[in-house]
């Protein structure tokens, strides 16, 4: 018990570390290049939404120098490449052998084959991301030289990051939506944002796969990879049929599909965005709130409470028509305690998200100078928690007592799984004593 407690505490601190660091970094004069300083609170709330791979900025990232921008980005990587390296080593300690208390932890948080050579699984999770990162920087150093983009290596460099870790953040004012219609740009976004929202365990399960190393694969990739396309097939659909003719009628066809498939890709992972939020019809902005609470896959850099929950949750509903029926998937039954926890992880967000909402139209209905909509304020507060980054532009308007709440549903909703995950860290003791039922009425 006392290992796992202090695993997850190391694990809290390290956050909580990296973010006062980088906000104390980004205060300094040589990180800020516009007029005046910049406050600790706007600094606090960028290394927050940086380690958080959130996205959500209260100041223009390109307003930042080269410094600022190089600590931007070292936080976006120590929020989403370090912590999986850092938790994997931390908790094994000065051994070679992981604790079973704690090789719980890893595997509910980052990766499920930690049980031998940990440290050689992170160092090969560590190069490939570098390597699929640089290969994202030539490839988006040479798309934006085409586009004419400015300082092209810094924002090829920093886009490729930013993509990979799904933190969403850029040096455009605009994101990427002058770039809305550029195949060149927007698909190598896609490709980062998805590769990173898919998780390492699918990555290195399709690449054995791939090399005959296993006949099939696992149950938990094929989840993943069904709901990937699944959700981004009937998102581009989504989009294309409701903005066509509205947000997205300045394009070509073929740039509205491109346009709705990126769309359809960003609220599962990342803030980026190609068109602006705030002109999307109300259709679209729901559908977007629901894939921004989806999110990506287990183990991935990407938010959310996971593909792999909502379908559980989905299977628990539709067809556990008597209480010890059993819930299969193809040819594989799910252990109850996995449902249990996957519908505990919804329930326990949900309720953390109208927490949240309630308090943020509170304290924004009383700043005299704001007045968002039930739909602003949802919007933002999913975004935060599900740790995506994309606005209807209200975020540079909250109050102090709001930037406070979203610094917390970012870090909420980034460290959520571990926290949901806690009870499960031990194996339940057996229990020799059982009480009698209880009959409660439903429906």
């Amino acid at each position: 018990m006392q290992n796992s407690m202090s695993g997850k505490t190391l694990l809290f601190g390290y956050f909580i570390i990296v973010i006062l660091v980088g906000s104390v970094l980004l205060t300094t004069p040589w990180a800020w290049e516009a007029p005046g300083r910049l406050r600790y609170l706007d600094a606090l709330f960028t290394a927050t939404s940086a380690v958080c791979v959130t996205g959500l900025i209260v100041v223009d990232t390109s307003e930042f120098s080269l410094f600022g921008t190089i600590v931007i980005i070292g936080l976006i990587q120590a929020g989403g490449l370090g912590i999986i390296a850092f938790g994997t080593l931390l908790v094994t300690g000065n051994g070679r052998k992981i604790s079973l208390a704690n090789r719980r932890l890893i595997k509910e948080y980052s990766i499920d084959s930690v049980e031998y050579e940990p440290r050689r699984i992170v160092r090969r999770i560590i190069i490939l991301a570098l390597g699929i990162e640089a290969l994202g920087a030539v490839v988006l150093i040479t798309a934006f030289s085409h586009a004419g983009a400015p300082t092209p290596v810094l924002n090829g460099i920093f886009h490729a990051v930013s993509a990979f870790a799904n933190a969403g953040f850029s040096l455009f004012d605009t994101s990427l939506e002058a770039f809305a219609g550029n195949l060149f740009v927007i698909l190598p976004i896609i490709v980062l944002l998805t590769l990173g929202g898919i998780g390492f365990v699918v990555f290195m399960d399709v690449t054995r796969r791939a090399r005959g190393l296993v006949r099939v694969l696992s149950l938990h990739t094929r989840i993943v990879l069904t709901m990937t396309v699944l959700l981004g097939f009937t998102g581009t659909l989504v989009f294309f049929v409701f903005e066509g003719s509205t947000s997205l009628s300045d394009l070509s066809v073929s740039e509205r599909l491109l346009a709705s498939f990126f769309q359809a890709v960003t609220p599962r992972t990342a803030g980026f965005n190609s068109i602006p939020q705030d002109t999307l019809s109300m259709p679209s902005q729901i559908w977007t709130i629901l894939l921004m609470f989806v999110g990506g896959a287990p183990g991935s850099i990407a938010g959310g409470v996971k593909v792999t929950t909502i379908v559980l949750v989905f299977m628990l509903a539709i067809r556990r028509r008597e209480m010890h029926a059993e819930i299969r998937i193809g040819k594989r039954s799910i252990n109850p305690v996995v449902l249990n926890k996957a519908a505990s992880i919804v329930i326990k967000s949900l309720l953390i998200l109208v927490g949240a909402v309630l308090v943020l139209s509170v304290t924004e209905n009383w700043a005299a100078e704001n007045s968002f909509s039930f739909m602003e304020v949802l919007f933002e507060t999913v975004s935060a928690f599900s740790t995506v980054g994309l606005s209807l532009g209200i975020t540079q308007q909250l109050s102090d007592a709001g930037r406070l709440i979203i610094i917390a549903v970012m870090f909420t909703g980034r460290l959520g799984i571990i926290a949901m995950a806690m009870p499960g860290s031990e194996p339940t003791k057996r229990r020799f004593v059982r009480y009698p039922e209880g009959n409660v009425l439903l429906g």
